[in-house]
């Protein structure tokens, strides 16, 4: 038989009780304080759901009554500049945080009159509930986006766990800011299970970020049970996998749940890194609406029965009137005053007939603002100084484009101690895997930071530090094959952010990836991003194609409010081109097209390593093609007047890419080709493109899965016998 000995987790994980002498340490003050925020969240949350039954709120409403103890216990603690995130059963969290900022003395709420900063808040979130334009995020947002930055609300989030890692990213940021503040993310056991938030986790963990994961662990995913999601039905263990103390405490319980608060800010206030607070409660109501789970089959009228015998508000009550603190009476004045609150914030928003209430027409949205704040209006770039390589004021000399791209981010790490770059083993290899980063880890040690693999995680931590505003994240993605795992952080959270929260968010961060068709790396790692990322809102694109552009786009990127992401080319990396010698100052104007090669005959459009591609097919065959560089990809930066002025001119254009037919660019730019310009046109656009495949590791296979001059050579023959001029190329 073995020898086994036990292994001891290497932190605690205990379960925790509030005691008499907790109660006395809060003292009568504060916990009448939370008895009322409990009523004004209740009274909130049963006003959504009266405005849900009368089909005043477009979309779910997902209600947390029920849930308030562990919104109240551990909001109450914090300080104003504490943030908090949470998912899309979140509006608890959300107006307890703003009450917490609105209300942050000890005056009697049975006295005083709720201030008018608290009635606008009830007013102002309902509004964005129901999707209205006074709504803190313009009615973008609704039920599961709700954010008020000011207040330390970060923004809840309908992808479940989708919005942790970015919690990790505002707890990032206090630490590097030297703040002893803390970050709670809210989330269900279900979201544990879902691959974002244990990289999370793992992230806080490994650099000792200052966050709480706390679980609202209701017992129920929707109607499937936490018995049917996972054996050890005890989230809170999952912290102890990455070495993170970790509580279980009775959610019902609001002073129990700040007592374990309390015990997990001492951890994070003290620089030890982050925790786990598991809350265990229940949510009275069905997944969404006002209708008792009972009614759906998957819990029983006993058991809701026997849970709401636990109220929070009730459980809180019978803890104030033990020791002579509140009486009924007391405890009715503050329900009441906490529902004529909502009423008011209701009649603000509603116009009555009878028993019926309709929206006030004049409180909707301006349908034209449908698209506003999608993307900032790039009026940081105003003033920067543009130049183009044939103009260029410094010296230029043949340099490595991929010594270009180290080179730049030096200057800018140089200049702004603000820029810092995240990826996997950038620190190390001399400069990464292609060498993007050489030379930089000597000189910023602390700002060249190497991650786990983890795309999920360190996106979404980079999208919650941008989104701080005080730091500008650089990332890496390895391959750009890497964004599917990470993509719900890319395109669901950071791309939406700025327009799902109201437009005026700014999300100042730049991913770099590389295309590295031909290199026999296969299917999972030769993806050409564009055109998955142009299909998204709010990303803007670049890919330059020489070094010289580099620079200035890549200029132009990091001083950008939106998220950019700039393509690299493997195939460009090892080529001398020209480039600046000590000028890395200059920019190049996001959406600026340029006119590489001159001609009438025909329009190539085309970007990164298939600009020279196409210069030598359109050379080889003695051709008047122009050829137009695109630089900028993403739907804003098109540069349409560049491209008409050619197409008005040549009457043909063809659109070059390098990678397959599937998640094409050059699908989506043909189509707004046709319909933007079909009457300057001789003959439907054309396209170059690989295969339908993804390339193979097969040398032979992989060259026939992507495109390259041969390729371009015979669509341009074609093309020149369509319009009958086919002599001109020899055919």
């Amino acid at each position: 038989m073995p020898r086994t000995t036990k292994i001891k987790p290497m932190v605690d994980w205990v379960d925790i009780t509030a005691t008499e002498a907790d109660w006395d340490k809060l003292g009568k003050a504060e916990a009448i304080k939370m008895h009322n925020h409990l009523h004004l969240v209740r009274a909130f949350e049963e006003m959504v759901l009266e405005m849900d039954a009368q089909g005043l709120i477009h979309g779910p409403a997902h209600s947390s009554i029920g849930q308030e103890g562990g919104a109240i216990g551990s909001i109450s603690p914090l300080k104003p500049g504490d943030q908090v995130t949470g998912s899309h059963r979140g509006h608890h969290q959300f107006v307890a945080k703003a009450l917490a900022y609105l209300d942050p003395g000890h005056v009697d709420p049975l006295t005083t009159d709720l201030s008018g900063d608290i009635l606008q808040l009830l007013q102002k979130s309902l509004a964005e509930i129901m999707g209205l334009a006074q709504g803190y995020c313009k009615g973008r947002g609704g039920s599961m986006h709700l954010r008020w930055e000011e207040a330390g609300a970060l923004g809840t989030n309908a992808i479940v766990g989708g919005g942790v890692p970015f919690a990790t990213g505002a707890a990032w940021t206090k630490k590097r800011c030297g703040t002893d503040e803390a970050v709670f993310s809210y989330f269900g056991e279900g979201s544990a299970h879902i691959g974002s938030v244990p990289e999370a986790m793992n992230l806080a963990a490994l650099w000792d970020l200052p966050v709480c994961f706390f679980i609202e662990n209701n017992g129920f995913a929707v109607a499937t049970t936490v018995e049917e999601e996972t054996r050890e039905t005890r989230v809170s263990s999952r912290g102890l996998a990455f070495g993170i103390p970790s509580f279980r405490v009775d959610g019902m319980d609001p002073v129990a749940v700040r007592v374990a608060t309390e015990r997990a800010l001492d951890i994070m206030r003290s620089g030890k890194g982050p925790t786990v607070i598991e809350a265990v409660l229940y949510r009275f109501f069905h997944h969404g609406g006002g209708v008792p789970a009972s009614a759906f089959g998957y819990r029983s009228k006993e058991d809701e029965a026997t849970w709401r015998k636990r109220d929070p508000i009730l459980v809180m009550l019978d803890g104030l009137k033990t020791r002579g603190w509140l009486d009924d009476d007391g405890d009715a004045t503050l329900a009441t005053r906490a529902k004529s609150a909502m009423q008011l914030a209701a009649s603000a928003l509603t116009v009555e007939d009878g028993n019926k209430r309709t929206v006030i027409e004049a409180l909707w949205p301006d349908t034209a603002m449908r698209d506003a704040g999608l993307r900032g209006d790039l009026s940081e770039l105003d003033g920067k100084r543009f130049e183009e390589q044939e103009e260029f004021s410094g010296t230029l000399a043949p340099v490595r484009y991929v010594d270009a791209v180290a080179e730049v981010m030096n200057r800018r790490m140089a200049e702004d101690d603000r820029i810092f770059c995240l990826g996997e083993d950038i620190h190390r290899l001399k400069g990464g895997t292609n060498g993007a980063t050489k030379g930089l880890a000597e000189k910023y040690p602390d700002r060249i930071i190497p991650t786990p693999i983890a795309e999920a995680g360190f996106s979404g931590l980079a999208g919650g530090v941008a989104m701080s505003g005080k730091y500008r994240p650089v990332v890496e993605l390895m391959y750009p094959d890497f964004a599917l795992v990470a993509a719900d952080q890319l395109f669901n959270q950071i791309g939406k952010a700025r327009h799902m929260f109201g437009g005026d968010t700014a999300m100042p961060i730049v991913f770099r990836t590389k295309i590295a068709i031909g290199t026999g790396y296969g299917s999972q790692h030769s993806m050409d991003p564009a055109g998955l990322f142009a299909q998204w809102p709010g990303w803007r694109i670049v890919a330059p194609s020489t070094a010289f552009d580099y620079v200035g786009l890549m200029n132009s990127a990091l001083a950008c409010d939106d998220p950019v992401l700039v393509i690299e080319h493997v195939g460009l990396y090892t080529q001398k081109m020209p480039g600046p010698v000590n000028d890395y100052d200059y920019f190049i104007p996001l959406g600026k097209a340029k006119v590489v090669r001159e001609g009438s005959a025909m329009t190539i459009l085309t970007y990164s390593a298939m600009v020279e591609e196409s210069r030598k097919a359109a050379e080889a065959l003695g051709l008047d093609a122009e050829i137009i560089d695109l630089r900028s990809l993403d739907r804003a930066g098109i540069d349409w007047e560049t491209i008409g002025e050619s197409i008005r001119k040549t009457n043909n254009v063809v659109v070059v890419e390098q990678s397959p037919l599937t998640v094409s660019y050059g699908a989506m730019l043909t189509d707004e080709l046709q319909r933007r310009f079909f009457d300057h046109l001789d003959q439907p656009v054309q396209r170059v493109h690989g295969g339908e495949s993804s390339p193979s590791v097969s040398k032979v296979l992989e060259r026939a899965a992507f495109a390259m001059a041969p390729e371009v050579e015979v669509r341009l023959k074609q093309m020149m016998i369509d319009t009958g001029r086919g002599a001109l190329v020899g055919v």
